[in-house]
């Protein structure tokens, strides 16, 4: 029998706790996982690629199964290259799964031998995208339980508070 080899590719600006759900789960299910940060020219990522691979390999590194790296062009190729046979994708609602299947059935077109596996996140996950971490995080919003500690730490560094941007402190209720 030979190793099943699975990519989780995405962007992970930021990593959050759904996508580590994700990997922890995967790594169950897997031979060999690889998370894969997708290099896309199109995007202004608020983490550089490098800065998103080292945050990601500090939190798998417990798992002997589960490798980071970074591809750009199609993720098929990419898969192709790297020996994989499955992509693990997470479907929080309708909305990413009629964004999914069509991504799959594309990849199918380009790849036959590459099968979409798609996962629920834990209930605790299902609202969460990177997205929404990032615009909490710029408005000063607390990102505590959506990311892990080094992100949170990650994104203050990055992010200066709203309301300091602002030039406001806080705001006073008068009686």
């Amino acid at each position: 029998m030979k190793d099943v080899i699975a990519i989780y590719p995405g962007s992970f600006d930021p990593l959050t706790n759904g996508h580590l759900d994700l990997i922890e789960r995967g790594s169950k299910i897997f031979d060999q996982l690889i998370v894969a940060i997708l290099r896309n020219p199109e995007k202004e990522p608020l983490f550089s690629v490098e800065e998103r691979f080292e945050m990601l390999q500090s939190m798998i590194s417990h798992q002997s199964n589960v490798r980071v790296d970074s591809f750009d062009g199609l993720m098929v190729e990419y898969a192709v290259r790297v020996g994989a046979t499955a992509v693990l994708r997470g479907i929080r609602a309708i909305s990413d799964y009629e964004y999914e299947l069509q991504m799959a059935l594309m990849n199918r077109k380009l790849e036959p031998r590459l099968e979409a596996v798609f996962m629920m996140p834990a209930e605790a996950y299902s609202y969460l995208s990177s997205r929404l971490v990032r615009e909490i995080a710029t408005l000063g919003g607390s990102v505590k339980d959506l990311v892990p500690p080094m992100v949170e730490q990650k994104l203050r560094e990055k992010l200066p508070r709203a309301d300091q941007r602002r030039g406001h402190g806080t705001l006073k209720q008068g009686k």
